[in-house]
């Protein structure tokens, strides 16, 4: 089967500046590129999921891993799931600190029977398996903090992306990989910083069903505001409705006019069996990039909505 992948790096309220946007387009097309070819190797979808979250979880822009937000004390706390679709399996973490790629903790629990770990519990995973202390914390992400704090944590949450270029208000930050390998296989991956100034134990919906669900019919990866995502249960409601039976592109097209209905605001992408890639948001912005086959395409300058690009 002819693989195909889609990336997200967040999703948020604008992209300022013509400047911004180029240098996330080169961000995303790259990662892209360099995962699509590990898919074409032969690599399976988990592998390559883990590659495309490895990748974005480095680009300090994305609020994931190494240029991950702050917590209201200033602390940086992640959050990482995967799910592999032909098992029906998620595995993550919660609130983990100092890795440098939780995505590899949650890869790690896949064969454990504890497979879902809160931050004592990662904390400890990480001593075992003897992973070399990383801290996450860029100078934006800091400066971000500061500046926050002298107005008391106004905002609800901190910046889409971490660059000067682009505009801070409302952002909603997480990285999310959805695969289709050559044997027909899918696997999604989610990963965040979380909100950023949140109030400390918040849990973010990318270690959930809500935000990162897979079975054999279809993978979906979720980002935007985590309430809103937890409380439709997005990711888990458009597989279940595709392993149901309805179109990728229909499931899309319902919950997102559910959510639409209950004022949400997120963004989704998803691949199904038969190798349709889509993608939706309610928010104005949804910074994901996706390979069809034939060559990459994204959604930055794409309008509200759902669209579906047929196998």
């Amino acid at each position: 089967m002819q693989p195909k992948l889609i990336i997200h790096g967040g999703a948020g309220s604008s992209l300022k500046g013509k400047g911004g946007l180029d240098a996330v387009r080169r961000s995303l097309h790259a990662i892209v590129e360099q995962t699509y070819a590990k898919l074409q190797a032969g690599a399976d979808a988990q592998d390559a999921v883990i590659l495309g979250c490895h990748l974005l979880e480095d680009e300090p822009r994305f609020n994931a891993g190494t240029g991950s937000v702050l917590q209201s004390d200033g602390q940086v706390r992640m959050s990482a799931s995967i799910m592999n679709g032909p098992q029906q399996r998620l595995s993550g973490v919660i609130n983990i600190a100092q890795v440098q790629h939780p995505i590899d903790l949650a890869q790690w629990l896949q064969t454990s029977p504890d497979r879902i770990l809160s931050d004592y519990g990662g904390a400890q995973l990480v001593r075992e398996l003897q992973l070399p202390i990383h801290n996450p914390l860029t100078d934006l992400r800091l400066q971000e903090w500061l500046e926050e704090r002298k107005g008391n944590f106004s905002k609800d949450m901190a910046g889409v992306v971490a660059e000067d270029s682009m505009d801070a208000e409302a952002g909603r930050g997480t990285i999310g990989v959805v695969a289709l390998d050559q044997q027909g296989q899918i696997v999604a991956g989610t990963s965040t910083g979380g909100k950023g100034f949140e109030r400390i134990g918040r849990v973010s919906d990318s270690a959930m069903p809500a935000g990162n669900y897979a079975t054999r019919d279809a993978g979906i990866s979720c980002t935007g505001i985590g309430e809103d995502i937890i409380d439709e249960c997005l990711a888990a409601r458009i597989v279940v409705r595709v392993t149901d039976g309805l179109a990728l592109e229909a499931a899309f097209q319902k919950s997102f006019a559910e959510a639409q209905a209950h004022q949400r605001d997120f963004g989704a992408i998803g691949i199904d069996k038969t190798g349709a890639i889509a993608w939706g948001k309610n928010c104005d912005v949804l910074l994901a990039a996706y390979h069809d086959g034939d060559r990459i395409h994204d959604t930055l300058e794409a309008p509200l909505g759902c669209q579906v690009r047929s196998s």
